[in-house]
This record gives structure tokens, C-alpha cells and sequence, in this order.
């Protein structure tokens, strides 16, 4: 191809670009990546579902769990009356990912839930390799991820698990993670009051983290199958257990009603 035919070339393809609203990639103008990864979606890609279905009772305040679930951009619009008839009665909703996306249904989901009488909080979806820890808890907080005592809102949660655009780890050593989620975790407590629960799992925690946070962040642990397994390092037990990601992500609290309503008062 000569150099008249090369620059024709270019010059459509870069027409084409713009008549779809969109940049040459690596160009100063190109389109963010739309950042909206669900909570789990990559610890179930790299570990597998492996689902199972629980039969909730038709009193979950007698019980000595509770269940819930969690939602992202990707649910819309929920039906949170639906949800509460099938017995849930706790939600997170995931607020941010780095300092570059805000969930355009977290307004709808957060409130929805706490109005049809559900606790709920807020997560965040880190990406360790793209600011510091501190940098995204404020942009968490300053986004839906506070937190008050109104006996509704839970501390938010830090997500922590598999990074979607490359290496495991995000290329961060074990202390350097580690470093990363303490500045997240102080941040959070600094601006709020509260620690934030972590969630993540084993597998994903044992190749990435060498720190210990069991005395001051509670866990939630992430692993699709009948029993919650070995937990991640040091924690002796769980707060919630992702157990299940169909139809929806779906979790409990380990423990009874009143415990997770003093979980929200702090």
C-alpha cells in the first residue's frame, strides 16, 4: 500500500470513529473504559459458581441468619418489593469503582431498599493499581458510601477481589497491597467512624494480602458452594457470606436479626 492509499485509509477510519462518537484508541480524546464490575463477577469467573439454592423460612427474624443480596448497575431498576417477599432483608449496593465510576441506579437501589424496610449499605469496587487507597475511599464516601446512625445503613464494604484488566494482583506485592487496603480502611474509619467490611475471597486474599484486618474489619467471604470453607487469613469467623450468584447475588449475615441491626448502629 502506497503512502496516498495509507493516509486515505487512516483518514476513513477515523471518520468512521467519529460519526460513532468515539476516539482512535490511545488518542487524547478516546472514551473511558465504563468501569462496572459486580461484586463477585470476577471471583466467580476465576473460582467458578458452583450455586446453591436456599430455601429461606417465611419468619427470617426468627431465624439465626439473616439473608440478603447485593446489586450493581447491571440489576437497573430493582423490584425491592419482590425481594422482600422472598425473605431478604439486607442489600448492598455498589456505589463506586476507582475514582472513575458512579453506579446511574445507585439512588434508586440504595433508597428503595431502606423504604421497603430493608438495611442496606454501599460498596466499592477497588482498583488498587489505579489510585491510592485513601484517594478512593474519599471518592467512595463523597458518592453514597457514608455512613449514619440511623439503624439502617451499614458501614460500607470494600471489594477486593480479582483485577478484571490484568494480573491477580493488580501487580502489587503482598505488603504493597496490604499498605494499599490499610490507607482505604483508615480513610473510610477517618471520615465515618466505621471500619469497612471487607469483602473478598481465600483464594483471592492468600495469592494478594499478607496483613492482618480481623481485629477491626468485619468479613464478608465470598465462595459459591454448601459451606463457607476455610476463611481468609487470621479472621476466626464471618459477617456475611456471599453464597450464591443466581438470579442475583445473594448473601447472609451470620448471625440473627438484632445482631445485624447492631452491626448498623455501630
Amino acid at each position: 500500500m502506497n503512502n496516498l492509499a495509507r493516509s486515505a485509509t487512516a483518514l476513513l477510519a477515523a471518520v468512521g470513529l467519529a460519526v460513532l462518537g468515539l476516539a482512535a484508541p490511545g488518542s487524547a480524546n478516546a472514551a473511558p473504559v465504563v468501569e462496572d464490575h459486580a461484586m463477585g463477577s470476577q471471583i466467580a469467573k476465576h473460582e467458578g459458581r458452583g450455586d446453591r439454592r436456599v430455601v429461606i423460612p417465611t419468619d427470617p427474624s426468627a431465624q439465626a441468619v439473616v439473608y440478603g443480596i447485593d446489586v450493581s448497575g447491571h440489576q437497573g431498576n430493582v423490584d425491592w418489593n419482590y425481594w422482600w417477599g422472598q425473605g431478604k432483608r439486607f442489600a448492598y449496593v455498589k456505589a463506586t469503582e476507582s475514582t472513575t465510576y458512579r453506579n446511574p441506579y445507585f439512588a434508586q437501589q440504595y433508597n428503595g431498599s431502606y423504604n421497603v424496610g430493608m438495611i442496606r449499605g454501599a460498596y466499592h469496587f477497588a482498583l488498587p493499581d489505579r489510585s491510592a487507597g485513601a484517594t478512593q475511599a474519599d471518592y467512595f464516601v463523597n458518592n453514597g458510601g457514608g455512613w449514619s446512625r440511623d439503624g439502617k445503613t451499614l458501614p460500607g464494604a470494600l471489594d477486593m477481589e480479582y483485577n478484571p484488566y490484568g494480573s491477580t494482583c493488580y501487580g502489587l506485592s503482598k505488603a504493597s497491597m496490604t499498605a494499599w487496603i490499610k490507607s482505604f480502611s483508615d480513610r473510610y474509619q477517618a471520615r465515618t467512624g466505621r471500619w469497612p467490611v471487607i469483602y473478598t475471597s481465600t483464594s483471592w486474599w492468600s495469592q494478594c494480602v499478607s496483613g492482618d484486618f480481623s481485629s477491626t474489619n468485619p468479613l464478608w467471604v465470598a465462595r459459591y458452594s454448601s459451606t463457607v470453607g476455610t476463611l481468609p487469613y487470621a479472621w476466626p469467623f464471618y459477617t456475611f457470606w456471599q453464597y450464591s450468584s443466581s438470579p442475583i447475588d445473594q448473601n447472609q449475615f451470620n448471625g440473627a436479626y438484632d445482631r445485624l441491626q447492631a452491626l448498623a448502629n455501630g
